[in-house]
């Protein structure tokens, strides 16, 4: 039994991309929406993940005796906002992992962030996918970057027989490296 009925399941999902691999162009980018990092998300984050540093969770802490000041906002929760600004909801790819995490500079309560997202590269990964490299770099306006990562991620061919001959010879000399190690 189908999950929707015919004329619904044809409507396009809302704010999900349908990109192959070969619609990803190196050198493209994107800026997202600007946005304010409150005390009310940032305490409920630092609670779901368990982090009780007192940078980060105790204010008079932070005020008197912290490197800064003030209090932060816990890296994970500007890494995990910076990404969720400018991350596709593409259909056909899948995270592959992340690279190269920076804490560049301290996010503080209040601030307001927005993330540039740029395709790096692009490559045969398999006879179905390929890999690509992208980075987020999230800025604390007015322009100051705070972090940078690179984050990898296959993605679908959409038309796979095109990669077919890279691919066997990509996954032959992964086998042969392999064979000699």
């Amino acid at each position: 039994m189908p999950h929707l009925p015919e004329d619904q399941a044809q409507i396009p999902v809302w704010n999900a991309e349908n990109w192959y691999c070969e619609d990803f162009q190196v050198s493209d980018r994107i800026r997202s929406i600007r946005r304010a990092i409150s005390e009310g998300e940032s305490m409920p984050f630092n609670s779901l993940v368990m982090d009780h540093h007192p940078f980060v969770s105790d204010d008079l802490f932070a005020v008197e005796e912290g490197v800064f000041g003030r209090r932060l906002v816990a890296g994970a929760f500007v890494f995990s906002l910076g990404f969720g600004l400018a991350a596709t909801n593409c259909l056909n790819s899948f995270s592959y992992g992340d690279d190269r995490l920076r804490f560049i500079k301290p996010v503080f309560i209040g601030d307001t962030i927005y993330t540039i997202r740029e395709n790096h590269s692009k490559e045969v990964h398999s006879d179905r996918m390929g890999k690509l490299r992208v980075s987020y770099s999230v800025y604390k306006a007015p322009g100051e970057l705070v972090l940078y990562a690179e984050h990898l991620l296959t993605a679908l061919y959409r038309e796979p027989a095109s990669f077919a001959e890279e691919a066997a010879a990509k996954m032959a000399a992964k086998a042969k490296d392999k064979s000699r190690g």
